[in-house]
């Protein structure tokens, strides 16, 4: 079984016709696992429904802790970009052995439509948990990247390898 953590993010944002700001309801996830026709034994929580830029130590203990209980070893986190390597990090420090974390999210929201990313992220985040040894690791971008050898380019909105590993 697969375990998916949902913490917000880009990925889960809706979008207010009317004041033209972004805002969570619910999850998207349900949604493109089935519209993905995914036949994978998959459980889904979600843990809150947060901006990323607005995550703090307190939401990243409650992942920690999440992570920790879990029963799989596979785990699925999705995530706000911006921070997505802060929670890694944390992850990473936390050594939860003998498990593959992988965390993904989105530069543009699902409930946009064709231009999201965020479903050929989260498909590549599927197959890389699957397949990676124990460890964290951020997806993105079709590409995956151990936790402590990525950065968010901020330029380009892609993430890419640093070289301090």
């Amino acid at each position: 079984m697969i375990q998916v953590f949902v913490t917000g993010g880009t990925f889960d944002k809706e979008y207010n016709f009317i004041t033209g700001k972004l805002f969570f309801k619910d999850t998207h996830l349900k949604k493109m696992f089935d519209r993905g026709r995914c036949t994978l034994d998959i459980d889904i929580k979600t843990l809150m429904m947060v901006d990323s830029l607005e995550m703090g130590e307190e939401e990243r203990e409650i992942i920690l802790y999440s992570c920790r209980k879990a029963s799989s070893d596979k785990i699925l986190i999705t995530h706000g970009t911006d921070t997505m390597v802060t929670t890694a990090k944390a992850l990473a420090n936390a050594e939860i052995a003998g498990k593959t974390i992988v965390l993904t999210g989105a530069m543009i929201p699902y409930a946009f439509g064709t231009s999201s990313d965020g479903f050929f992220n989260l498909g590549s985040a599927l197959s890389f948990v699957q397949t990676l040894p124990p460890g964290v690791y951020v997806v993105m971008n079709g590409r995956y990247f151990l936790w402590n050898n990525v950065r968010k380019n901020r330029t380009t909105g892609n993430f890419e390898e640093t070289s301090e590993v």
